[in-house]
């Protein structure tokens, strides 16, 4: 297994860190610079900033928090939220993001995947999957786009496999059943992306407890460990992850 990075992840709606359960009844949770800075000195490997409202709202990723957020961190930080051309890409690189996520409009238009990998690199993509069950569909599970208002009507196994095939780098796939509810990652979601895909997967969505980072590494084939209510919430910190996980025989930097 290779070295497992955990990452924090920021919400953010109206200029400050949020955190909802199954993508609805947002709570305040600080402000994002205080929590990136806070986040890198506690051993974060990478911080992902996703702007929950862009897609719902039809705007793009508000710049001043990306650079805001990238000005106090040293750490790789990706970000996610409207972005739905190659310049929008290119300005959130600008403004400091040295990843970009998208999920919505990668869905209403894959060829962007392919375009955004040529462009920019392979390593500067990730593409954002979520998804909810449903028996309908091959894998059981069915991707969903809009912030997880709108199903898609499309397996959200076949397409992680089209976004490898496009030039993404990066899976990140989000249960809607499991997220903010801390009661661990959907390992059934997790594995079957990282062993439809040889791309690094970063497992999302649910993150409670100690066992539930162990899982979504070994049970997940997860190389990275997103999760936001329990770092946002002091519930856990992620040196206490760390240090778990590396008692348990998983490979992380300290």
């Amino acid at each position: 297994m290779s070295t497992i990075k955990i990452m924090p992840c920021l919400d953010m709606k109206e200029g400050r860190v949020v955190k909802g359960i199954h993508f609805v009844d947002l709570k305040e949770a600080g402000d994002p610079v205080e929590n990136a800075a806070f986040y890198e000195k506690e051993g974060g490997d990478e911080l992902a900033m996703l702007d929950i409202a862009a897609t719902v709202e039809n705007r793009k990723t508000r710049l001043e928090w990306v650079k805001n957020v990238s000005s106090v961190i040293h750490i790789p930080l990706t970000v996610g939220g409207g972005i739905s051309t190659l310049k929008d890409i290119e300005l959130v690189l600008k403004a400091g993001a040295d990843k970009i996520s998208m999920n919505s409009a990668a869905v209403r238009n894959p060829d962007l995947v392919r375009q955004a990998s040529k462009k920019f690199g392979r390593e500067k993509v990730t593409v954002a999957i979520d998804a909810r069950r449903n028996k309908q569909m091959p894998s059981g599970f069915e991707l969903v786009v809009s912030g997880g208002t709108k199903p898609v009507g499309k397996d959200a196994i076949a397409w992680a496999k089209q976004c490898q095939e496009l030039g993404a780098g990066v899976i990140l796939p989000t249960s809607m059943d499991g997220d903010g509810t801390q009661t661990g990652y959907d390992l059934e979601f997790t594995r079957a992306i990282s062993d439809a895909v040889v791309l690094p997967v970063v497992a999302s969505g649910g993150a409670g407890k100690l066992e539930h980072f162990y899982e979504g590494a070994v049970k997940g084939g997860a190389q990275i460990l997103l999760a936001a209510s329990v770092f946002h919430y002091r519930i856990l910190s992620i040196r206490e992850v760390k240090e778990y996980l590396r008692k348990k025989g998983v490979q992380v930097n300290l």
